[in-house]
This record gives structure tokens, C-alpha cells and sequence, in this order.
């Protein structure tokens, strides 16, 4: 059993129930036994002395970041929607981060897929292939539309 992954499967079955009913945690405390055993070689969660301060500022930093660009996008999308004659140039592009770690690039590609317009195909070492629904250009600049503010708050938190 992974400690680690036991305590962030329970927080996270905390946080989805908000109960403190017995059942509630008894049933928790099972279903997150079972996670850390059977996913324990997947997951290289650790909980390090940092920890607390990186959960922090993933909470009150990027949190209200991934929610403003989220609705930016909510607003785009919706534009092209009611508005059809705006047009659309989707297509693939290669974006290039700089980031280190492995939680990082994950948390990136999932904002970049939960924003609308964008959905990330791949994480191939520093690239992660994403289908955008306005490719606005191939060049560096244009990509950093996509997920230029993630990737800066990213760095804060996990680097």
C-alpha cells in the first residue's frame, strides 16, 4: 500500500461525499485502501514537506486562474456558436513546456482539455499534441494562447 495515495484517495472521497456520516468514511476508508493497493506501482504520489505550501497555492493561485480562462473560453465558444459567420480554423498543434515535472505537464494537459477549444491528444516527453478550434498560428507567441497563463502559475506550484 502507497501511504501517500491512500491520503489524497481519501481526501478526495472527502471532498466528493462532504460527510462525516460513519458509513460514509468507513466505506472512504475501504474504497481508498483499495486505490493505494492496486494502483500503488501508477501513482509516485508523495507527500513532501512541501506539500502543504503546494496545495496551497494550487488552490488560491490556479484555481482562480483555470476559472477565469475557463470562462473566457466559455465565451468564445459560445460566441462561434451563436454568431457561425466568426468562423473557424481548428487544426493540431505541438506545444512545447517547460515544465519538469510529471504532475505539472499532467495538470497542464487536463486545463487545457477541460477549457472549450482545445483538447489535449498526447504528452509526448516536453510536447503535448492539442487539437485547437482556432489556430491563430503555428508559431510560439500564437501557442502560448493555449496555455501560456497555465503553464507560468504551473511553475509556482509543482516547480
Amino acid at each position: 500500500m502507497n501511504f501517500s495515495v491512500f491520503l489524497v484517495s481519501f481526501f478526495t472521497w472527502m471532498v466528493l461525499t462532504w460527510s462525516l456520516d460513519p458509513q460514509e468514511l468507513a466505506i472512504g476508508l475501504l474504497v481508498s485502501f483499495v486505490v493505494s493497493v492496486v494502483f500503488k506501482r501508477y501513482y509516485k504520489i508523495t507527500l513532501d514537506a512541501k506539500f502543504p505550501v503546494r496545495f496551497l497555492r494550487f488552490v488560491f493561485v490556479y484555481v482562480p486562474v483555470f476559472m477565469w480562462e475557463m470562462i473566457k473560453a466559455n465565451l468564445d465558444v459560445g460566441s462561434r456558436v451563436i454568431m457561425p459567420d466568426m468562423g473557424l480554423k481548428p487544426g493540431f498543434v505541438k506545444v512545447r513546456t517547460d515544465l519538469k515535472s510529471e504532475v505539472g505537464k499532467l495538470v497542464l494537459a487536463n486545463s487545457i482539455t477541460l477549457t472549450p477549444g482545445t483538447i489535449t491528444l498526447d504528452i509526448d516527453g516536453q510536447e503535448l499534441h492539442v487539437h485547437w478550434i482556432e489556430v491563430s498560428g503555428t508559431d510560439e507567441s500564437s501557442k502560448k494562447a493555449i496555455y501560456g497563463r497555465f503553464e507560468k502559475v504551473l511553475k509556482g506550484v509543482f516547480e
